[in-house]
């Protein structure tokens, strides 16, 4: 039987506030354990939480973002349950009346095609405490910094079929976050943290399957691997004639394995019902207006800027355009050399290699933009090769001074005087006579190949810093003499 897959996703959010959303206490990440939790994120008798207007107001900047509609009256709900880590025994949340209502995310596959993504809702909500388990032996700590955390947790309709898609998606929300600057989308601290809910139906059915829920996903690459698994799950389940159970599950990146955690609940199970802490949100069309006029630059227009001013293709576009950081990074770098395209070369090629390898952020990286325009200056300028480039490059990587030192250093200034040049040609030329007769007896297009196997030989000569195009016009001129 072919089967199909059907994902919808949820998405939290952390937002990037200094205080927390019911509290002044502090959101940084990091602090010694149980340092940054008051008694009102813990919901101790007497106290009372009031709403933080920062994190109201980037809930919004995200439904303006998405052409979703902002619900001008939205209140905030318990959802009551026991864990560890939530001390108080209730979430506040938003359960009937969330701050944003429906709207729409345009993703691009990697074929190049696109699909429309539905949002049923994004909500806000503070997020728990976190359980540690690797600091006592036989036992588990609690940590409460993160309890009382702002978080928008944005939730999709089933609109995904693959993994590709669902990548896609979780892509161009963490884009369209950090190009709002509503969240530092930085996953290695749980700023961003993914639920799946994976099914299989038969290809055909419109009527969806049992569906599980894979929780805390941190990472883009452990949420395919994720999905994977349980895909093949399922349809092992079904065509061995059983059935798949609605249920809570945990991935396991380190062990590549999954169990189930619980069985999922139903909002029943959680005995929602509104805050009586907490008054009506009620938002004024005049305060939506105003954030909408302050919205920043979004992922789609910044990719279609640059396409029409630096004459980027779709796919630089694409890659430069997509995260506010590297941008800000490719046009300081434009503005301080005049060449996108050498700057998009760069940065997509040589800097990201490194920043990968290094897990480094562009943000983080140890050669900044106005550095890496002065490496490209000299490029253009003729003063070393684009082989040498790349050596100056490692020593800048390693810190060892701007492009202009190294060079001037390390003695690596493009050797464009023609006496010497003809020098290194005619000793390579000697040493090679069977290639020279070779090139001789040869027709114009078999001598185009033979021409460059006298160039290696020649850039060795010259330690790499030998002006390649005036090599090749020398070469050409003494071999067809």
């Amino acid at each position: 039987m072919e089967w199909e897959t059907v994902i919808g996703l949820e998405v939290h959010v952390q937002l990037a506030t200094k205080s927390k959303i019911f509290s002044g206490s502090s959101t940084a990440f990091g602090a010694a354990p149980n340092t940054q939790a008051s008694a009102i994120d813990l919901a101790l008798p007497g106290t009372l939480p009031v709403i933080n207007e920062q994190a109201m107001h980037y809930a919004i900047m995200f439904g303006l973002a998405i052409g979703a509609d902002i619900n001008q009256r939205s209140i905030f709900d318990r959802k009551n349950y026991f864990y560890p880590d939530l001390p108080k025994g209730y979430q506040t949340t938003q359960m009937d009346e969330p701050i944003v209502g429906a709207g729409t995310v345009e993703i691009q596959l990697p074929d190049g095609s696109h699909k429309t993504i539905r949002i049923h809702h994004a909500h806000l909500e503070e997020d728990a405490g976190k359980s540690v388990h690797d600091l006592f032996a036989s036992q588990s700590g609690i940590d409460l910094n993160r309890a009382g955390t702002p978080l928008i947790e944005i939730v999709s309709e089933p609109d995904m079929r693959t993994s590709d898609e669902a990548i896609a998606f979780a892509k161009k929300l963490h884009s369209i976050v950090t190009s709002l600057g509503i969240s530092d989308g930085d996953m290695s601290q749980g700023s961003m943290r993914f639920d799946v809910n994976v099914s299989i139906r038969p290809k055909g059915e419109e009527k969806l399957g049992t569906r599980t829920e894979t929780k805390n996903l941190n990472s883009f690459r452990f949420m395919e691997q994720a999905i994977h698994k349980e895909v093949a799950r399922q349809i092992d389940l079904l065509e061995y004639g059983e059935v798949v159970l609605q249920e809570t599950r945990l991935y396991n990146a380190d062990t590549g394995e999954a169990r189930s955690m619980r069985s999922k609940e139903e909002a029943n199970d959680y005995r929602y019902f509104p805050c009586p802490d907490l008054l009506p949100i009620e938002i004024s069309s005049e305060t939506i207006e105003a954030i909408r006029a302050k919205l920043p630059e979004l992922p789609d227009a910044r990719q279609a800027r640059f396409v029409a001013s630096y004459g980027l293709s779709d796919y630089d576009a694409s890659l430069l355009g997509d995260e506010r950081d590297t941008a800000e990074y490719f046009e300081s770098v434009t503005q301080h050399c005049g060449d996108a395209k050498l700057a998009a070369n760069w940065i997509s090629g040589e800097l990201s290699a490194k920043l990968n390898n290094a897990e480094l952020s562009i943000a983080n990286s140890p050669v900044n933009a106005e550095a890496l325009a002065g490496l490209i200056n000299r490029i253009k300028d003729n003063s070393i090769s684009g082989k040498i480039a790349k050596q100056v490059f490692e020593a800048m990587w390693q810190g060892e001074g701007s492009a202009d030192e190294i060079i001037d250093k390390q003695g690596l200034k493009q050797v464009s005087d023609t006496g010497a040049l003809e020098k290194i040609v005619d000793e390579v030329l000697a040493s090679n006579p069977d290639g020279v007769a070779q090139y001789k007896e040869a027709d114009d297009k078999k001598r185009k190949k033979l021409l460059g196997g006298f160039m290696g030989p020649i850039m060795k000569a010259s330690k790499g810093q030998a002006n390649p195009g005036m090599v090749n016009q020398i070469l050409a001129k003494k071999l067809n003499q």
